[in-house]
């Protein structure tokens, strides 16, 4: 690097903030992506459109090997900063299974049944702007460390498509990694930040019960499989949180029950499913033999045969306390104290967890609520829209972030 370059990162305001002509491309791009959501493993258009404004840039992005999802570097060609490694940013470009369902929205989605509920696609171009950011930089040598951007497909999908990717090597060389969460609870301009678990564990579960049936008369002559389903519905959520120390939040609730066909008829199969969230990541590795045991008693206890799937989601967010202070560091020298506040551990899932995994890292809560407005689009909902003014925050955040820990 130039010694004009030291001095352009050293001497006070940090470059890489976003112009207008680059914001307004920026909403453009986040309003396509709106229009045109795609499900996990399915996002081809969508990859298509990041990788030709990647290429259009001068940069090399690769296709994942499951055939959706990208990984682009820059100045991981020995022109940019030291040999401690690349600091990656992560986006999930998938959509969710439901309809949008916002009125008088000019960019609502045109796909039936399919919506940007979580904000993936504000996470997408937020990445995709701090791309085209740092490749800027990189051409004038004001870039200080190599970077990897990481569009991560499938990330509604348990597991989640994260595994394929690190399986794809976009940690290969990584020494940290951060993403951000749209938050429609926080005012845009600011981020919420929380050091440790911000996220919680979620796996599914899926029961079968089975027994012989018979008549309702005669219920001692058969296994009384719906109250075998019951009990397991009530007793078993209760065993598994008394086997856990109450604070990790182990906590299994139950979606769908089902079982039988006539009032008179005791059946001979019945069903459940449900999640298990965890807020502890040891409590959350101990959970498959804790819920099978669980089942296993209830169901002997009253003579059914038990039929467990117990799919591995993913485990909770737990973001280093250094990585989260960069991100409070980097929103500070953008946007000043005030931009920064606390947050909660959320229940929900999220599978930028396997990468923490792997690499130290933190997911920030990126404000997109536009102040003054009373009512909250909460997440995963059809009416759900972000202020898009987030978008430049979000980019400054991480090019800042870049900036910073390449300084530390």
């Amino acid at each position: 690097m130039s010694p004009e370059s030291e001095a352009e990162l050293s001497g006070g305001a940090l470059p890489g903030a976003l112009n207008e002509e680059l914001h307004a491309e920026l909403v453009s791009f986040r309003r396509d992506l709106h229009m045109h959501p795609e499900l996990g493993n399915q996002e081809f258009r969508t990859t298509a459109a990041i990788k030709e404004r990647l290429e259009r840039a001068g940069l090399a992005p690769r296709v994942l090997a499951v055939g959706t999802g990208l990984v682009c570097d820059i100045g991981v060609d020995g022109t940019a900063g030291d040999d401690r490694g690349i600091f990656a940013l992560r986006a999930d470009i998938d959509a969710l299974p439901i309809p949008d369902t916002k009125s008088e929205c000019s960019y609502r989605s045109t796909v039936p049944d399919r919506a940007h509920a979580c904000g993936h696609d504000v996470h997408t171009t937020v990445v995709l702007g701090a791309g085209l950011v740092l490749a800027e930089l990189h051409r004038r040598g004001l870039l200080p460390q190599p970077v990897r951007l990481v569009f991560q497909p499938a990330e509604e999908v348990l597991p989640g498509g994260a595994a394929d990717a690190i399986e794809d090597g976009v940690l290969d060389g990584v020494r940290r990694i951060v993403a951000v969460h749209c938050d429609p609870r926080v005012e845009v301009g600011r981020v919420g930040l929380r050091p440790g678990p911000i996220t919680s564990a979620c796996d599914r579960l899926e029961v079968a019960l089975d027994g012989p049936g018979g008549h309702t008369a005669r219920p001692h002559l058969t296994t009384d499989l719906v109250t075998a389903a019951a009990r397991v519905a009530i007793d078993v959520p209760a065993l598994v949180a008394r086997r856990v120390d109450t604070r990790s939040g182990l906590a299994l609730t139950w979606g769908r029950i089902e079982s039988g066909h006539a009032p008179n008829v005791v059946p001979q199969h019945a069903e459940l499913s449900g999640t298990v969230r965890c807020l502890d990541i040891e409590a959350w590795r101990q959970a498959p033999d804790i819920v099978h045991a669980a089942i296993d008693e209830v169901a002997t206890m009253h003579r059914a045969k038990s039929e467990i799937n117990y799919v591995r989601g993913v485990p909770p967010v737990v973001n280093d306390p250094d990585v989260t202070e960069l991100l409070r560091d980097a929103m500070t020298a953008r946007r000043g104290a005030d931009s920064v506040e606390g947050t909660e551990q959320s229940l929900g899932g999220e599978d930028f967890s396997w990468y923490l995994e792997h690499v130290p890292g933190a997911l920030a809560r990126l404000g997109v609520r536009t102040p003054g407005e009373r009512t909250v689009r909460d997440l995963h909902q059809g009416d759900f829209d972000a202020d898009e003014r987030a978008i430049t925050v979000g980019v400054e955040l991480f090019t800042a972030a870049v900036l910073l820990d390449a300084a530390q």
